[in-house]
């Protein structure tokens, strides 16, 4: 097996990206398979980067999964995820004295989103709507919060735009990742008292390491291998887990992106 270092690619989503990648890459060192961290700005630049061969895997957002699954004809490699990416939900979440009861109550009304890209504060919900007969550009008006736009939702800025436009009156309805409408309600973000949650999407999966076609799967099996040893009782990985929200490493799987795929079909956004 070849010993030179995997290339390996991240997106600057927040300054703590380059923390958590100097604890990993020092991992893997101890662990005799060596690793080059290449950050990007923005997941479009990664992708293009791993089709160029810049680097081996990518660290990809479920919309970047999915940009490379397209350009590669479905033959890119599918990686590891966080445990905290499976089975996440989008929340549709009104204030208690709006009379909103259910998802065709948005009818004609205003509804704030996250960033033009994000798949979890825009393109499934909308395809959510979608599926519930509520069609985009006709039956509701979308008010979009794009923050940090290229991230495909990392900054969770857009998401928090919303709902605190949803809690000024500026909107009728807003929508935001699960984990994060717990973690709001749980720290005083969001007033529980005047907010309530009217519907869901079903579950949907997020992150996943991805490897170019082309790259030994010999060397990307044994690359995962090593990375699933990290553990949470470890202070250092700790650390690292902790700032990217997760406890343990698991094995990917793309039975989550089936919505998302369904939302780009729907609004042909990797098609424009």
């Amino acid at each position: 097996m070849s010993n030179e270092k995997i290339k390996v690619g991240a997106v600057i989503y927040d300054p703590r990206v380059t923390v958590i990648w100097g604890i990993i890459a020092d991992f893997f060192k101890e662990e005799g398979l060596e690793i080059e961290c290449v950050f990007y700005k923005d997941y479009e630049g990664q992708v293009d980067g791993l089709m160029n061969r810049e680097i081996d895997i990518a660290w990809n957002s479920p919309l970047a999964w999915l940009d490379t699954y397209i350009r590669t004809d479905g033959t890119c490699q599918m990686g590891s995820m966080r445990d905290t990416d499976r089975d996440r939900k989008t929340v549709f979440v009104v204030r208690k004295d709006s009379g909103i009861t259910n998802l065709d109550g948005l009818r004609g009304k205003t509804i704030g989103f996250g960033a033009v890209d994000s798949p979890q504060a825009r393109l499934i919900p909308i395809n959510h709507l979608h599926k519930n007969g509520l069609e985009y550009g006709a039956d509701y008006v979308e008010k979009r919060f794009d923050i940090g736009v290229g991230l495909h939702g990392d900054h969770v800025g857009g998401e928090l735009d919303a709902m605190r436009a949803l809690m000024a009156g500026e909107v009728d309805a807003s929508v935001t990742l699960d984990l994060n409408w717990e973690a709001w309600k749980k720290d005083g973000t969001m007033d529980e008292n005047q907010l309530t949650c009217i519907d869901t999407t079903a579950s949907f999966d997020h992150c996943i390491f991805t490897a170019h076609p082309d790259f030994s799967t010999e060397r990307f099996v044994e690359w995962q291998k090593v990375l699933h040893r990290m553990d949470y009782t470890n202070e250092a990985h700790q650390k690292m887990m902790d700032m990217e929200g997760l406890k343990e490493w698991v094995e990917g799987r793309i039975t989550g992106f089936q919505q998302l795929r369904e939302a780009n079909d729907y609004l042909k956004f990797l098609n424009k």
